[in-house]
């Protein structure tokens, strides 16, 4: 009963997924009119990043709603625009929300399925199969969230590793006679990876209008790092005041370079209290056992 009942919930999701997609159904929008009269149109600039939606065109409505529907009941949307800006994702808050209905939606699908067939054995009772499937969702959409965090985290620290050369290299720059702009494109040509590419969008932004103290600023407040923070102040400071800027960034390249030993230190003494619980938990009992055993051994001989 429950798999024919399934197998009839499949095929009407079906049938309106196809009357939905039907021409007549169809709601020709402002910029479906437009597109035929502006389709040669002039190529971007390549300094200008273009995000392209990954999102299918059939699935976007639907996960469109149900990312609302997300966000109208976790709410956050500031904390998340903030995690995807450190992840260095270009997607937008609604596309994360859609994101996470689809893993939600994915993970309710694969408990339907499941608890469908644990019902046809008579081994699952109704009231727990639906809890089952919504407790799948809501797992499936802290999953994606989980994700996000991890990807910030991991970015975070790729750009703390990345950033004690970078500043050496800009101050080796400027100290050879280089502005701070032609000193920042330089070193963003000539170096790969997060912390690069962010000095590259670094100076999008300062082609596309800003200041170059006001896309360092960006700079600083898309990372969230506080010894990259510490670093942008120094020179925005020195470019304001009119600073040598020379002596500035050979100082910021030393404060990183010592930021940098003490994050090894301290990631340092924090293993080595991991390491104290195998040697606690494991050898140590071991090594009592090892040493008592005899003894244990010649007592019940001699009783």
């Amino acid at each position: 009963m429950w798999i024919g009942a399934l197998c009839g919930l499949v095929v009407a999701a079906g049938l309106v997924l196809v009357w939905q997609g039907l021409p007549m159904r169809r709601k020709l929008t402002l910029a479906d009119r437009v597109a035929p009269y502006v389709a040669e149109r002039p190529r971007p600039s390549k300094y200008l990043g273009a995000t392209a939606s990954t999102q299918s065109s059939l699935w976007k409505p639907l996960l469109r709603k149900g990312g609302r529907l997300v966000d109208s009941v976790l709410g956050g949307s500031a904390s998340v625009r903030r995690r995807l800006e450190r992840a260095g994702s270009s997607a937008t808050v609604d596309d994360f929300r859609a994101e996470q209905a689809m893993y939600g939606c994915v993970a309710a699908l694969a408990a339907t399925g499941w608890v469908s067939l644990r019902m046809a054995a008579g081994a699952q009772s109704p009231v727990s199969a639906v809890l089952l499937v919504l407790l799948a969702a809501g797992g499936g959409v802290v999953l994606r969230d989980q994700l996000l965090s991890r990807a910030a985290d991991r970015r975070d620290r790729e750009i703390l590793a990345e950033f004690p050369a970078i500043a050496e290299l800009l101050a080796l720059a400027i100290t050879a006679g280089e502005g701070a702009a032609a000193a920042l494109e330089r070193v963003a040509r000539l170096s790969k990876g997060e912390l690069s590419g962010e000095l590259t969008r670094c100076l999008v932004d300062a082609r596309a209008g800003a200041s170059l103290p006001e896309a360092l600023q960006g700079l600083a407040d898309r990372t969230g790092l506080a010894s990259l923070a510490r670093f942008v102040d120094g020179i925005i400071v020195a470019l304001e005041r009119g600073t040598p800027l020379a002596d500035v960034m050979r100082a910021q390249a030393q404060d990183a370079r010592d930021a940098a030993k003490q994050d090894l230190i301290e990631l340092g003494g924090r293993r080595e209290l991991a390491m104290m619980v195998p040697v606690v938990f494991l050898v140590l009992p071991v090594t009592i056992l090892f040493a008592v055993w005899p003894g244990l051994s010649a007592l019940k001989l001699t009783m």
